[in-house]
C-alpha cells in the first residue's frame, strides 16, 4: 500500500514513473501558422499563373527555408528565410534569388515578400 501526500498531484507521479526521452528533439526554427499561410497563398497564385511548380520546407536549428522551384530538378528560384539571429539588426525575413543574391530582407514578412509578389497594376 503506498501513501500518497495531498500536496501531490496523481499526474505528476505518472509522469515521473514513464522514462524520460532519450534524446528530446532538437530546438528547430519554424514558421508560425500565419507567416506559412501568407507564403503559401503566394504560392497559390504563382502555381496559377504557370510560374512556379514546387517548393520545399527546411527546418533547421538556425533557421526556416521556403524554397520555390520551377522545376523540382533545378535550383530553387527563390529562398524565404526566417533567421531570427537577424531580428534585432537587418530583419529576420529575408527573399533570396537562385544566385544567393538577397533580393530584400525586413522585419515583416508580408513587406518582404513584395519583392517577388507581382501584382496587376492599374496605369
Amino acid at each position: 500500500m503506498s501513501i500518497i501526500s495531498e500536496d501531490i498531484d496523481p499526474s505528476e507521479l505518472r509522469a515521473a514513473a514513464r522514462p524520460a526521452a532519450a534524446n528530446p528533439p532538437p530546438n528547430r526554427v519554424t514558421f508560425n501558422r500565419l507567416e506559412l499561410n501568407r507564403i503559401l497563398n503566394l504560392y497559390g497564385r504563382m502555381v496559377a499563373d504557370g510560374e512556379w511548380r514546387d517548393y520545399a520546407i527546411d527546418f533547421l536549428k538556425d533557421r526556416a527555408v521556403f524554397s520555390v522551384f520551377r522545376r523540382s530538378s533545378e535550383v530553387p528560384l527563390y529562398r524565404i528565410e526566417k533567421d531570427p539571429r537577424l531580428a534585432r539588426k537587418q530583419g529576420m525575413y529575408s527573399v533570396i534569388s537562385a544566385t544567393g543574391l538577397i533580393l530584400r530582407r525586413g522585419h515583416e514578412l508580408d513587406r518582404v515578400l513584395l519583392v517577388i509578389d507581382r501584382k496587376l497594376a492599374v496605369v
